[in-house]
């Protein structure tokens, strides 16, 4: 590795404005990042959520960062630190091969208040899940939209759209199976 790849040059050049470095940084610890998520969590897709928000806090974190050969180390903490706030809050996945990010973003995105920055990989998750419920009949879409991003109960749902909760239920299911079928060819084309 030549000294145009040494951790501490990249962390100047981002520093500079430098994005393609940030990118090189991210490729070079990705993998590891991931395993490190991937050992804690114990699940494939809430790792590489984990591994996404590590990487989103070290984006912010990094002009930050004091010159040290210990970059690594740092990233290690971070990775191993937010594997902790995920084990801490509830594990409830919302949308099947969705994080609460992802839906937190959608949320954002519906409503009129401005949300916080989003880093571009965060808008384009968003984008691809706010894409595949686009693509779900409106009678899906809805069910889903009104559970899982508004809150609603099966009961509440059952009343606002005058429909059984055995058929809010149904219809939920088949929207998180479409839902999920979309998304993972949505993933496959990137």
């Amino acid at each position: 590795m030549d000294n145009t790849d040494s951790d501490l040059f990249l962390i100047e050049r981002f520093k500079k404005g430098d994005q393609a470095a940030f990118e090189k940084l991210v490729l070079k610890y990705q993998d590891r990042v991931y395993n490190t998520c991937r050992y804690m969590l114990g699940n494939g897709c809430e790792a590489e959520d984990a591994a996404q928000d590590v990487f989103i806090k070290i984006y912010k974190k990094l002009v930050n960062f004091k010159p040290s050969p210990y970059l690594s180390s740092w990233i290690y903490r971070i990775a191993v630190n937010t594997c902790i706030d995920y084990k801490r809050k509830p594990s409830r996945e919302l949308l099947p091969g969705t994080s609460g990010n992802e839906m937190e973003y959608i949320r954002e995105e519906m409503s009129t208040a401005p949300g916080p920055e989003c880093s571009l990989e965060s808008k384009q998750t968003g984008q691809a899940v706010i894409s595949a419920l686009n693509r779900l009949s409106k009678k899906l879409r809805t069910v889903i939209v009104l559970k899982e991003i508004e809150g609603l109960s099966y009961e509440e749902i059952s009343k606002s759209l005058d429909i059984s909760i055995g058929t809010v239920k149904s219809r939920i299911s088949r929207a998180r199976e479409e839902l999920k079928s979309l998304l993972k060819n949505l993933r496959e084309q990137n």
